[in-house]
């Protein structure tokens, strides 16, 4: 059994993120996370690569705080986030806050241009102007720092937290919406030593309308577009705005028929780049398009019409000639072009997963990250016309493949379902699974429910974990995965319990028919819809030793009044108030009576997305059926777990639990809970 790759090794590689070509020139910049000294949590710091691959790295920031959100000027100066101390502040104005620096082009010491209290989240950088536009938090209708800081002063002194709300939703993955909102703020970038000038909240009553959605600014600084959530509690649809710096002037460009996102304008400042996905109902499946809309009049199009694939990251090549973007297609997740004259679309990779597309100023390369299941992000390099290529692997601060020390061995297959349709799966097996010695099995089920399991390196559910404790895992991508049609996510749209179970099942039967796998132990975990599944799988079947279930949808009609976006699931299962069968029908909870299987449900208080109450009341309805159970609880967690000791201690649970459960060994009680 292999015991090269364990949580000590894994959680010192290092993590790749946030990949930015400077718009003239060639300066490429990406942002690395690794655990502080302490190991408590991440920080990251900024590297310059060459884009060449001739010279090594070289690390351009460095502090306790980290620095990220990386962005360019049209001079090559680098713009980014931190929350470092300002040493040009008097010691009484020094506080911690995500503020914005900048690092001249020419080298030097950073300087803060801007510190907001609310702090600052995301950057973007005009291409040929000086002016910046970040999201950042801000009271509602304050207007300006000074007002927001004054606000925020006097609800500190009156020692007042509660907040007042007066529309939905009211919360967003982890956070309630105030009493700082996400706001878009501009700003002009002087020349020399001072500090950014003519700062303006462009949206002063965003209110949640802006809570993840992205933003984008044209090359000459004067127009930002945005994604901006309507306030229609009963047909939430997502719009792209056009907002004019100098004036604050606010046209909205689309009309509600659809939900517009990721928007990217193009070189010459006339249209937007953008996902849109339609609005689905309980018959019909929404569905995601590569779209491109003309800022002044808003008329759309479809720019991949013949492409059978799920969008994501568009960007533009920078003569405006293409767009790339990013999507599933069977297990891997690739880089596409589309041509903007004729349509075709051409997919630049062969295979791995790929994040973060940076087009060269010259237009004649696409550097990007790219993962495995064997090893982390990359810098690589690919051709921007070339098709099917294997890429450029660059120097960066990551570790090569051979370096990381992955054991398991990663197969492609496939199974076919009952109604024809071909599922796909990765199978990451140890090395030492023979038929003479078969491998235990895990099958690892996605959230999303729209996702896929890809070929690539998960930091927060790793296969190669298990795999060097002897494990095998699958990794199944049923009905309602990307990357196989748009008919294959229809298979599974508002019928979870249906072909998304039936398919997994499949699955596992063709794996567990392998002669390097034991049939005789299996164990099923998931997290988010992968967590729905697992509750469902507990009700339905005892073929699995133990079952772990994480941030987990169990009662649905309840989940429906207590998720920060409820709204948007009438698009799936219809309006619960008018119709509830399909979330009653739907539900893990109606089978508490079959349960059997030994469970472990996992949860963190900080959820909005999957509230507590779902482990809750799973929790408690395992205890009262008398069902095996643990339940690991994290006070300071949202849907996922990262901080590096909480992630220490999730699999240390995990692998404590299956150990006892599938190979038979001592529960052990993890240190520390």
């Amino acid at each position: 059994m292999s015991e090269t790759f364990d949580f000590d090794r894994f959680v010192t590689l290092p993590r790749l993120s946030d990949l930015r070509c400077s718009p003239v020139g060639s300066r490429l910049v990406v942002t690395v996370g690794v655990p502080a000294p302490d190991g408590k949590k991440l920080v990251n710091s900024l590297w310059e690569v060459d884009p060449d691959g001739r010279r090594e790295p070289r690390r351009l920031t460095r502090s306790a705080s980290g620095e990220g959100s990386p962005a360019f000027l049209p001079d090559g100066s680098l713009l980014f986030a931190s929350a470092r101390p300002d040493p040009d502040a008097t010691d009484d104005a020094k506080r911690e806050t995500q503020a914005l620096w900048l690092l001249p082009a020419d080298g030097g010491e950073a300087r803060q241009l801007l510190a907001p209290e609310g702090g600052i989240e995301d950057i973007r950088a005009a291409r040929s102007a000086r002016t910046v536009v970040m999201a950042g938090r801000m009271h509602r209708d304050a207007g300006t720092l000074d007002a927001d800081a004054a606000r925020a002063k006097a609800r500190k002194d009156a020692g007042v937290s509660a907040l007042l709300f007066e529309s939905y939703p009211i919360r967003h993955w982890d956070h309630y919406v105030g009493p700082r909102e996400r706001h878009l703020l501009s700003a002009r970038i002087p020349e020399g030593t001072e500090p950014a000038a003519d700062v303006r909240d462009l949206t002063p009553d965003a209110g949640a309308a802006l809570e993840e959605r992205g933003f984008d600014v044209s090359p000459d600084g004067r127009t930002v577009v945005a994604s901006m959530l309507s306030d229609d509690i009963r047909r939430p649809v997502v719009n792209l705005v056009a907002i004019d710096v100098e004036t604050g002037r606010t046209r909205t460009l689309t009309g509600g028929d659809a939900s517009y996102d990721q928007p990217a304008v193009s070189p010459d400042g006339r249209s937007v780049a953008c996902v849109r996905t339609s609005l689905g109902d309980p018959e019909t499946a929404e569905e995601g398009r590569l779209w491109l809309v003309e800022l002044e009049s808003g008329l759309g199009r479809d720019l991949a019409p013949t492409a059978d694939l799920w969008p994501d990251s568009p960007t533009w090549a920078p003569d405006g000639s293409a767009v790339f973007f990013l999507a599933a297609r069977r297990g891997s997740e690739g880089v596409f072009r589309a041509d903007l004259a004729t349509g075709t679309v051409s997919c630049l990779s062969a295979d791995g997963t790929f994040a973060n597309i940076a087009p060269s100023a010259d237009g004649s390369a696409v550097y990007a990250l790219r993962s495995t299941l064997r090893v982390p992000n990359q810098v690589v390099r690919l051709d921007a016309d070339a098709s099917e290529q294997s890429p450029r692997v660059l120097p960066s601060s990551a570790l090569d493949a051979t370096a990381v020390g992955t054991p398991g061995r990663v197969e492609l297959i496939e199974t076919t379902a009952a109604d024809g349709a071909r599922i796909g799966a990765w199978l990451v097996l140890p090395p030492e699974a023979s038929a003479d010695d078969p491998a235990p099995l895990v099958v690892f089920v996605h959230g999303g429910p729209l996702g896929s399991w890809t070929d690539g390196w998960h930091w927060r559910w790793n296969s190669q974990i298990l795999a060097s404790r002897g494990y095998a895992v699958l990794l199944p991508d049923p009905a309602f995965s990307l990357g196989y049609g748009q008919a294959f996510v229809q298979r599974g749209w508002g019928r979870w319990n249906e072909a998304p179970f039936t398919d997994m099942i499949a699955t596992v039967d063709a794996a567990v028919a392998r002669p390097d796998i034991d049939e005789s132990r299996q164990a099923l975990m998931g997290g988010s819809f992968g967590g729905y599944m697992a509750n469902w799988v507990a009700g339905h079947t005892d073929r699995f030793r133990c079952i772990i279930t994480h941030a987990s949808l169990y009662e649905l009609r309840g989940f429906h009044g207590t998720t920060d976006d409820g709204n948007w699931w009438e698009f799936e299962f219809g309006n619960p108030y008018e119709d509830a069968h399909r979330y009653v029908e739907q539900s893990p909870s109606r089978a508490i009576g079959s349960f059997r299987t030994p469970m472990l449900v996992i949860h963190g208080e900080l959820d909005a997305r999957v509230p507590i109450s779902e482990a809750l009341q799973l929790w408690t309805d395992l205890q009262r059926h008398g069902v095996e159970s643990k339940f690991l609880y994290f006070p300071d967690e949202n849907h996922w777990v990262l901080k590096p000791q909480n992630s220490r201690l999730w699999y240390a649970t995990v692998l404590a639990f299956l150990d006892h459960h599938v190979l038979g060994k001592e529960w052990v009680r993890p240190e520390l809970v």
